[in-house]
């Protein structure tokens, strides 16, 4: 039975105290970082941008800072914003070359402090605008298959060489020319050529037309794997081996030092010349002397980590931990300051993905089972505490999209029906939520069904055992014991692959879908993986079901996010796809989804296509999309101020994305 969650929170509250109590009695080297106390600029696999305005022992004043203020990496603790890593250890620390397999994450602060897109996205508006090109694409014709755009003028890299169109021209070609870049496939699906106009003009000729060049090329959620690099630099070394171990930045912040031997931390420092960084033009200085990401372990670490105002910025941790952190510090803050904390509007969704290219997943009926036999009141509240809109369709439930197409398809989904008639769609979801937790004294819900569904989404699918077993039986399954067997007499076995050290919210998902699949009486497991082994297992199919992020989008336009839906990615299990991982497709969305990529973005025909492949996709349901992202982001305003939140909603909580860097222009110092 469920603990009330009163009773849960307090029981994690007296567990936070007597960690807290262990944690006092631990030696400073051992939390989780291991060795980062002695590498403070002078090792010999440091990073040698360190001339970067101010000694690590000053303040920006040039004050001496008092020696007690030092952390372990050298740098004053109050001048220093701590950015929890969000991918965890970086197994090469010196692998920067963000082209080839094997490079460190992006999201340790290179993509989202050092490099830097074309275009970014305003996730508040959903609109585009550009960032190290000045303007969006011009297209030079009517076929939509030739354009061009400036970049801006006045930028240099932080080694003090200018910025120009040849960086991106160079990069441009340098990714056509290299088949061992594991993105050449898709960007030649792209563009024909990239050509040199003048300085600051470039041209590009693309394969097919292109009338959303912007969102292909630029920033539509986390990034855009086109980084311009510097021609200067990468023009005299081999791409397919150079690592890039020292790199310049056309941010305002240059690498300073890192943890070479574990991975574990990366620290940054403000450029002197930051006027001349995309982050300086566009916004203006930013806040922190020092910006320094680090991976601080288990969450329990990270909780007490804030808590002894260690760290700044937290990603992505459990609403149990929320309450702790909103109990015991004054200075934590989430998104909302009440129920639910979290940011609702995440732009990928969380679910399972079946790999429809095996047995006996590629069977229809088989799914349906699947998803018929799980509760999904009881998921929400045994992976989030019931803080979770529920996702029926292809597309995130965010605010914007859940009135473009949730709501729109609601009468659409309750009356779909099964080959046989039987209409699987379930609305009560929303008020039911509100009715289980108003039960355990949680308080801020919605007074109306109305509410409850703008805040809980629209429904999903009937938990029906009974249906489900006919759906099984049809097909030749039998249960012997409460066991299910397949048709030639073997266990019904589900191997579930999950995150281990990271996307806490799809580790816990799996864990629960396994738990009542086990309840339905099939042998269902976990697995957790790595974020490497993770994606190497998506992309080469190695899955029965996997917890991932079925789906992704913020604009309108959700055609860009569908493209890897399309038919032509499907590859055989053991090939590696860029695509269709679910190994599913079919025609008629192909069709959809080309249609709608012709199109401008403002063309209120998209809607019209992308809805009929939701349809289509709900219907075969190549995979259970189960909930949008509650993202549990959490604060700390003891060092710093004029994080976004919902009172300050500049932007959206997303520190592991490319636009990270325009949002510390907005920080600034408490003084403490």
């Amino acid at each position: 039975m469920k603990k009330s969650y009163a009773k849960l929170i307090a029981i994690l509250l007296v567990s936070a105290m007597l960690f807290a109590a262990l944690a006092a009695c631990t030696p400073a080297a051992d939390n989780g970082t291991a060795d980062t106390g002695t590498d403070t600029g002078t090792d010999a696999g440091t990073d040698t941008d360190t001339d970067a305005g101010t000694d690590a022992g000053t303040d920006a004043d040039d004050t001496p800072a008092p020696a007690g203020d030092l952390m372990d990496v050298g740098v004053p603790r109050n001048q220093t914003l701590v950015v929890d890593i969000l991918g965890g250890h970086a197994a090469d620390p010196y692998m920067l070359n963000p082209f080839l397999p094997g490079a460190i994450s992006m999201d340790a602060g290179f993509h989202n402090l050092m490099f830097a897109n074309l275009w970014e996205i305003n996730t508040q508006t959903g609109e585009q605008w550009p960032a190290l090109a000045s303007e969006m694409p011009r297209a030079m014709d009517d076929t939509y298959t030739w354009f061009h755009f400036g970049v801006r003028e006045g930028l240099t890299w932080s080694d003090g060489v200018g910025f120009s169109a040849e960086d991106v021209v160079f990069t441009g070609q340098m990714i056509l020319d290299t088949p061992e870049f594991g993105w050449h496939g898709f960007f030649t699906s792209i563009v024909e050529e990239i050509n040199l106009v003048d300085r600051y003009t470039v041209e590009v000729r693309t394969v097919n037309p292109e009338p959303k060049l912007s969102m292909r090329l630029g920033v539509t959620i986390w990034g855009n794997t086109f980084r311009p690099m510097p021609m200067h630099i990468w023009e005299n070394e081999d791409p397919t081996s150079f690592r890039f171990s020292d790199p310049v930045s056309i941010g305002a912040y240059t690498l300073r030092d890192r943890d070479s031997i574990n991975g574990a931390w990366f620290l940054y420092e403000r450029r002197p010349d930051w006027e001349n960084s995309v982050v300086g033009q566009i916004v203006g200085e930013p806040g922190p002397q020092y910006v320094l990401f680090r991976f601080f372990g288990s969450e329990e670490r990270r909780v007490m980590g804030m808590l002894n105002n260690e760290i700044d910025i937290l990603q992505d941790i459990t609403p149990e931990s929320m309450e702790i952190l909103s109990a015991q510090s004054e200075y934590v803050l989430a998104w909302h300051a009440g129920f639910p904390y979290a940011q609702f509007d995440d732009p990928c969704a969380r679910g399972i993905l079946f790999n429809t290219g095996i047995e006996p997943f590629d069977n229809l009926d088989v799914r349906w089972a699947l998803a018929l036999s799980l509760d999904i009141e009881l998921l929400s509240l045994a992976s989030f505490g019931g803080m979770l809109r529920v996702n029926p369709i292809n597309t995130p439930p965010t605010d914007v999209l859940q009135q473009i197409y949730h709501f729109p398809m609601e009468q659409w989904l309750t009356e779909f029906e099964l080959e046989d008639g039987y209409r699987p769609f379930d609305t009560s979801f929303a008020w039911n939520m509100v009715q289980r937790l108003q039960a355990e004294g949680v308080e801020g819900l919605p007074t109306t069904e109305e509410g409850a569904r703008d805040l809980f989404g629209v429904g999903w699918w009937r938990n029906d055992p009974e249906k489900a077993t006919e759906l099984l039986e049809r097909h030749g399954f039998t249960n012997s014991g409460g066991s299910w067997l397949m048709p030639d007499g073997s266990p019904f076995v589900i191997e579930i692959g999950a995150p281990a050290d990271f996307e806490i919210q799809s580790m816990r998902l799996a864990f629960a879908v396994a738990e009542q699949w086990r309840g339905f009486g099939i042998d269902a497991s976990v697995r957790q993986m790595d974020g490497a082994t993770f994606w190497d297992s998506e992309a080469l199919g190695h899955f029965d079901a996997i917890a991932t992020w079925p789906n992704c989008g913020i604009l309108p336009d959700t055609s860009m996010n569908m493209a890897g839906w399309h038919g032509r990615h499907l590859v055989p299990v053991g090939e590696r796809a860029s695509g269709s991982m679910a190994r599913w497709s079919n025609p008629r969305a192909d069709e959809l989804i080309d249609a709608a990529m012709q199109l401008q973005p403002d063309d209120p025909q998209v809607v019209v296509y992308m809805t009929e492949v939701f349809q289509i996709i709900a219907s075969e349901i190549p995979n259970l999309s189960m909930f949008g992202t509650s993202k549990f982001v959490p604060v700390n305003t003891y060092y710093w101020e004029g994080f976004q939140t919902a009172d300050n909603p500049f932007e959206g909580p997303w520190w592991w994305w490319s636009q990270f860097k325009y949002y510390l222009p907005h920080y600034s110092p408490t003084g403490r």
